[in-house]
């Protein structure tokens, strides 16, 4: 063996290590980024409170917690390499000056965004027996009514392993990837004299209004920082770090790809009057009703598009509003969306399309009726009041497995997590954590969404060496994701991640740098 191999072994021990040794500062932190919005939440809004804190558009306290704590813990040369772009995004910058021309290093993303949906306290309480609070996380241990946490999740440890559990809002969701990103950009600052960061620069983001927008933060990036921008601003690989944990296949996979999304609007108005002769109206809510009927129909005799990787398209009826002037009356207007996943070969004039045939939609039509049938503009601002504007549309993406983003991936897990589990007899099962690699894809969405650009275009200069992949008429950097928690956990009540995840996910993330530079 090398030096240079050995010393590359020492880094796979000093990376573990570390990883295990800043776990509970990591689980300090990710708790108080679960618990932070309550400061707002349970305040009243004439005293400043914000009973949307911690949602999309509105994450600004816990940011800035998490600025403070980027500088005092390290992750961070300089409080001056960490601050807010325009849009609200928090980032942070690592580089070693390691003699390498910062035009010459790899560039890698780390992205997790810091939103997260609703707590739904009240069911949470009311589910899960008063023991488990979504901000206070895991309140009175002897209340705890385990069938009723299983119930309500898709997997979970067994009971003696619930020591690592970490429940609470936005723990799976995206609170601990963010979290893992601050942890490894320390990790790799204190082990850059061992070569970490070697031939590397590190920008992280804790991106604002995923949950809203998919991908807003990236849009941004990409329509507004990378155009005309010189090499080491613009990404090699982009990290993200939602969770990656499935029910049955296992913890922590490195996933490659997702499908692609899209909201589609259909506003049905009609004509109101009374509900005591409603012949002198044209019901917009019964017509309506009979479109979502004949969606529903359309989507289980014809089905969808399928693909062998990224998996078939789905839509379902995700939303709806109804404008009328009393109860007892014909409503005027009835607005409703469907949330539409789109696979490979499938397009979003074919999703509109889809629905622009649907013989309810002729109906309604026929009877005088007005259907319009749009994809809906973003317009909500940011918590620094920027609005993007986008449609939306949010496109899929997929990695070559092959490609060297996702061997040096699969590489420092072998590293860094592979040695330090102990699978039983028989192997893992279920949600558990594996020694090997598991390479798939998500099957929701995530910021990926945001770096596609039109293969054709040419505001951004990427260079060659870059190898951003090109799919269909869309291009976008190498793209995978590693993060704590299980994606059928996300949005439920009960939400939680292992501890044991989050110090691996971390090990990953701080490993891979110097692996991928030298690919």
């Amino acid at each position: 063996m090398s030096l240079d191999e050995k010393l590359d072994h020492v880094l796979d021990d000093r990376v573990a290590e570390l990883a295990a040794r800043y776990l509970p500062l990591a689980v300090e932190i990710l708790r108080e980024a679960v618990r932070i919005p309550a400061d707002q939440v349970d305040r009243p809004e004439d005293a400043g409170g914000d009973p949307a804190a911690g949602l999309s558009n509105h994450e600004r306290m816990r940011l800035e917690m998490l600025r403070d704590r980027i500088i005092e813990i390290g992750a961070v040369r300089d409080a001056a390499d960490v601050g807010f772009d325009d849009f609200g995004n928090l980032v942070w910058v690592v580089e070693d000056d390691d003699g390498v021309p910062s035009a010459d290093k790899k560039v890698i993303y780390l992205d997790g965004h810091s939103d997260t949906v609703q707590a739904l306290r009240d069911q949470w309480h009311e589910k899960l027996n008063g023991a488990v609070d979504p901000y206070d996380g895991l309140v009175d241990a002897e209340r705890l009514d385990r069938d009723a946490v299983r119930a309500e999740l898709g997997y979970l440890p067994p009971d003696d392993e619930w020591e690592h559990l970490l429940f609470g809002r936005g723990t799976a969701d995206q609170l601990a990837g963010v979290i893992s990103q601050i942890i490894a950009t320390k990790i790799l600052l204190e082990l850059a004299p061992e070569g970490a960061l070697r031939g590397t620069i590190v920008r992280s983001y804790a991106t604002v209004a995923e949950e809203d927008n998919d991908g807003g933060g990236p849009r941004y990036v990409v329509s507004k920082v990378l155009p005309g921008a010189s090499p080491e601003l613009v990404p090699d690989v982009v990290i993200f770090t939602e969770g990656t944990g499935d029910n049955q296949k296992g913890a922590l996979g490195i996933y490659r790809g997702q499908r692609g999304r899209m909201q589609i609007e259909v506003t049905v108005t009609g004509r109101s009057c009374h509900g005591s002769m409603p012949h002198l109206g044209l019901n917009p809510l019964e017509f309506g009703a009979r479109i979502l009927v004949e969606a529903t129909e359309q989507a289980e005799i014809d089905g969808f598009a399928d693909h062998a990787f990224l998996g078939a398209g789905t839509r379902t009826a995700s939303w709806a509003v109804l404008d009328t002037p009393s109860d007892c009356a014909v409503p005027d207007r009835f607005t409703f969306r469907f949330d539409r996943r789109l696979t490979v070969g499938e397009t979003p004039e074919l999703a509109l399309d889809e629905v622009a045939r649907l013989d309810a939609v002729t109906a309604a039509r026929d009877a005088g009726l007005t259907v319009d049938i749009t994809v809906p503009v973003y317009e909500q601002p940011t918590h620094t009041g920027y609005v993007l504007g986008n449609d939306q549309i949010y496109p899929g993406w997929e990695t070559p497995e092959d490609h060297p983003a996702i061997t040096a991936a699969v590489e420092a897990y072998r590293r860094v997590v592979s040695p330090r589990i102990d699978e039983p007899a028989g192997g893992a099962t279920a949600g558990a954590r594996r020694s090997e690699p598991r390479v798939d894809r998500w099957v929701f969405s995530t910021d990926g969404v945001g770096f596609p650009v039109p293969a054709d275009a040419d505001e951004i200069d990427v260079p060659a060496s870059k190898a951003w992949v090109t799919s269909g008429d869309m291009k976008h950097p190498a793209m995978f994701g590693i993060g704590a928690g299980v994606e059928q956990n996300t949005h439920r009540i009960g939400e939680n991640i292992d501890r044991r995840e989050l110090e691996h996910a971390i090990a990953v993330l701080a490993r891979f740098p110097s692996l991928f530079s030298a690919a």
